[in-house]
This record gives C-alpha cells, sequence and structure tokens, in this order.
C-alpha cells in the first residue's frame, strides 16, 4: 500500500513499470504528453480498473502519464513479476483483468470520438459523472486546472463551462470542490459517450 498525493504521476509515459496499481476510491487519468508538455486525458480509472494494464497485453513499459486527480486513501499495487504469475494462470483474477482491458480498450475508442465529435459542455458532464460513479460521493475534490487538463481546454473555459452547469442547478463547485446536485440532469446534458461507456463496463462485468 503506497500514499499518492493529487497530481502525482504513478506511473510514467516510456519508462519500465515495476508495479501495477489498483485504485480505490480515488480517480486517476491516464494522460498522452505532446513534445510541448501539454497533456490530455485518454482514460480514466477507479475501483472498477487498474493503472499499468499494459503489462497484461505484454507491454512493461508505461503507456501515458498516470496520475491522481480525486484522492483516493491507499493505493495498493502488486510488482510485476508476481502479477504476471497470477494472470498466467486460469482463474477469476485472469478474467476479471481480461475483461478490464477489454473494457478499457472501448473506452479508449469512443473517448477519441467524444473528444473529436462533442463540445466541451457535454464532454465536461460525461467526466463529472464517471468521476462521481467511481467517488460513490456527492462531493469531490476537483481543481479547475485539472479538469482543463484531461478536457484538453483551456482553465478559463473550463471555469465558464462548470459557471453555466452551476447556474443551471446541476453541480456547485467552491473552494476547488464540486457537488454533483442534480445527476438526471447532468445525465442529459451530457452527450451519449457517458451512457456508452458505462454499459460496455457493466456489460463485461469491469
Amino acid at each position: 500500500m503506497v500514499k499518492i498525493a493529487v497530481g502525482e504521476t504513478v506511473l510514467e509515459n516510456g519508462v519500465a513499470i515495476s508495479h501495477v496499481f489498483f485504485p480505490n476510491t480515488g480517480v486517476y487519468s491516464v494522460t498522452n504528453e505532446m513534445r510541448d508538455g501539454e497533456l490530455v486525458e485518454v482514460a480514466t480509472v477507479g475501483f472498477e480498473g487498474m493503472l499499468g494494464i499494459n503489462v497484461f497485453l505484454g507491454d512493461t513499459l508505461g503507456a501515458g502519464r498516470s496520475l491522481l486527480q480525486v484522492p483516493d486513501g491507499a493505493l495498493p499495487k502488486m510488482a510485476v513479476g508476481r502479477f504476471m504469475k497470477l494472470i498466467a494462470e486460469p482463474g477469476p483474477f485472469r478474467t476479471a483483468v481480461s475483461r478490464y482491458a477489454q473494457a478499457n480498450m472501448l473506452q479508449l475508442m469512443q473517448g477519441t470520438a467524444c473528444n473529436a465529435l462533442h463540445g466541451l459542455e457535454q464532454r465536461c458532464c460525461r467526466w463529472l459523472l464517471q468521476t462521481h460513479d467511481r467517488v460513490g460521493e456527492d462531493e469531490f475534490l476537483l481543481k479547475h486546472e485539472f479538469l482543463a487538463i484531461m478536457l484538453g481546454a483551456t482553465r478559463p473555459r473550463v471555469t465558464k463551462v462548470m459557471g453555466v452547469l452551476q447556474t443551471r442547478g446541476l453541480i456547485t463547485t467552491r473552494y476547488r470542490r464540486i457537488r454533483v446536485i442534480d445527476r438526471k440532469k447532468l445525465e442529459r446534458t451530457s452527450c451519449e459517450c457517458y451512457e456508452v461507456i458505462a454499459t460496455h463496463f457493466t456489460r463485461l462485468g469491469a
């Protein structure tokens, strides 16, 4: 078990992975970094998944930069050697990891389409819904600058969208904390991608 601070990197792109991680109640983001240092999220990971899924697929180098976005408790980790031994044997653990790998791939595909086709407000709602699911509480800590990174937008644009959602009574945002007020309205304002991704995870039992 290790303690991770908000914004701390757990896995670095291109660096050999020594441990894989299994989040509890927090939310981690797998990001892709451009040459100029700009980050954008490509996948969200919470209690349903793991960090370092590419090890299961045969690649022991970090794929993207994985960092903590919403605070978690202590983070369980497992040495790659032990992980490889466990998934080499047929059983519930290998089955669960395999299903998550499939669900994660489908999340990446849907997220790519979402970022290309849908507006910032819809994508913001999708991200808030996914975070709400993983945290299990109506209120959670989330900095606007982090959310901007996740959505590939500037902080002023994200702050403006959050203000609109607050005016409509969907959320409140104060002191770097966000509270979901009307979940149903948030779902209606989001694009179809939230429901599509959630359905994939439910279908695969991930």
